[in-house]
């Protein structure tokens, strides 16, 4: 069975691990972090979430399941 593709990549992060900029598989479009995590509370994709962190940042997380290859890295 075919492996399915995340709808979410991570094309850029900080030099600490901080997930900068997403690439939606299904447009192609490229999301900073903050239009990502707007996008999210909108429910324009379903299957994550957000999350603040303890600088107040918000970060997109995806929903938890038993699979471990499909977090965000």
């Amino acid at each position: 069975m075919a492996k399915k593709k995340p709808r979410l990549e991570v094309t850029s992060e900080s030099p600490t691990g901080l997930n900068k900029r997403f690439l939606d598989t299904q447009t192609g479009k490229e999301l900073t972090r903050g239009q990502l995590a707007d996008a999210i509370e909108r429910g324009e994709y379903p299957g994550y979430h957000v999350m603040v962190d303890l600088e107040n940042r918000r970060i997109p997380r995806s929903n938890p399941d038993r699979s471990k290859a499909n977090n965000l890295d």
